[in-house]
């Protein structure tokens, strides 16, 4: 097992093509979103405690009526086959082992149906995006419920996707075309090469399986999974909820002001999210958020971020500031990509592990121990120049 996120990441980038890393690690314009949020963790220090009994210490936590064993749940990400064949499952199976959700794409490359066969007895939640054809997320909703799947995560910051320079220098979008330099790069990476030659190309299968078009992926299921509903307003989340009757959360938050509106309009929690830095280049930190969102709405919502989780010191420093829990995102993928199951596992196992140190050596016993009290912030100039990864 490697010592560190970073390390994954580096066999991730050996193993894939450019194209395929960069889609994987890359963010919005000049990347600068996706520095801030690593960043923000770097300016977090910790406040130990000493001389408080350790003798027991756990980083059980419970989120809408099931405990998990860590303030973490593997978050939502699509395209995952392009990385490797049935992702979605070994992700699944993965934060099941570890007694943590796992949160499927809507834009994912396997059905939910599949996911919830390959791991019966995994916490499945379901991250969903509104196309312009809402029929498609209806259907999807319905399909969801009938697998067991127990919360919805209504994404809300993708109107439109951003502008990602490194998909437009790499040629790369769906349907994927060969191009001589698409070639090229394959060529380098044979191993990633034979995979798709054996699998096939990722499909967005759900998507595609609620237009009838399964197996295939047509240029329609591709067009629709860009084509985003773009007059959804705070009253569809009464739509929503005509079609999901368990937890319902808002991923996307980023102000304080639209948290309140979130709360008024009774959703069960939310997520601040700048979507990884993938959207906005010059959007917030979550976690430089988080603290005024928690003022605004107390204790009548469930508070979540993600974006820069590369530690389990920092889901610690999250819940510290105010989370009930982090969303992890490139990191498992960074593990799936270099090693397939063993590597998301062993990212897992390596997370959860630094937690549970940082933890102790707060001088806490539990999470309900920790307060803001444990945590203070550098000025931002003082990291400006640390590597992002």
């Amino acid at each position: 097992m490697f010592p560190s996120v970073s390390d994954y990441r580096d066999a991730a980038r050996r193993r894939l093509p450019r194209f395929a890393f960069d889609y994987l690690d890359g963010a919005a314009e000049d990347g600068d979103a996706l520095r801030r949020n690593a960043e923000s963790y770097r300016r977090t220090l910790l406040r130990p405690r000493v001389l408080r009994d350790l003798t027991s210490c756990t980083t059980e936590t419970g989120w809408f009526g099931v405990v998990g064993a860590a303030p973490m749940a593997v978050g939502p990400t699509g395209l995952n086959g392009l990385f490797r064949h049935r992702a979605d499952e070994q992700l699944a199976l993965a934060a099941a082992r570890h007694g943590l959700p796992f949160i499927l794409s809507t834009a994912s490359t396997s059905l939910l149906e599949d996911v919830r066969k390959a791991a019966p007895d995994a916490d499945l939640w379901l991250q969903l995006y509104v196309q312009q054809d809402r029929r498609i997320a209806e259907d999807i909703m319905r399909r969801a419920r009938h697998a067991g799947y127990r919360c919805l995560l209504l994404t809300v910051d993708t109107p439109v996707h951003g502008k990602r320079d490194h998909d437009i220098r790499n040629g790369f979008k769906l349907p994927i075309r060969l191009t001589p330099r698409l070639v090229s790069d394959v060529l380098r990476h044979p191993r990633w090469g034979w995979q798709m030659l054996r699998h096939g190309g990722p499909q967005l299968l759900n998507i595609a399986y609620s237009l009838g078009e399964v197996p295939e992926l047509s240029r329609q299921a591709a067009s629709l999974s860009r084509a985003m509903d773009l007059s959804l307003q705070w009253r569809d989340i009464a739509w929503v909820r005509e079609h999901w009757s368990g937890p319902v959360l808002v991923k996307g938050i980023q102000t304080a002001e639209d948290a309140m509106l979130a709360a008024r309009h009774g959703v069960d929690g939310i997520v601040i999210s700048n979507h990884g830095g993938r959207q906005l280049g010059s959007a917030m930190p979550p976690l430089d958020i988080l603290p005024s969102v928690r003022a605004a709405v107390g204790d009548t919502l469930r508070v979540f971020v993600d974006g820069g989780v590369r530690r389990g010191a920092d889901a610690i420093k999250a819940v510290a500031c105010g989370a009930d829990g982090v969303l992890l995102g490139r990191a498992p993928l960074y593990g799936l990509a270099a090693m397939g199951f063993k590597g998301v596992d062993e990212i897992l196992t390596l997370l959860r592990e630094e937690a549970t140190i940082t933890l102790r050596l707060l001088g806490c016993a539990s999470l309900d121990e920790l307060s803001p009290d444990h945590v203070c912030r550098m000025r931002m100039a003082a990291v400006a120049d640390t590597p992002t990864h």
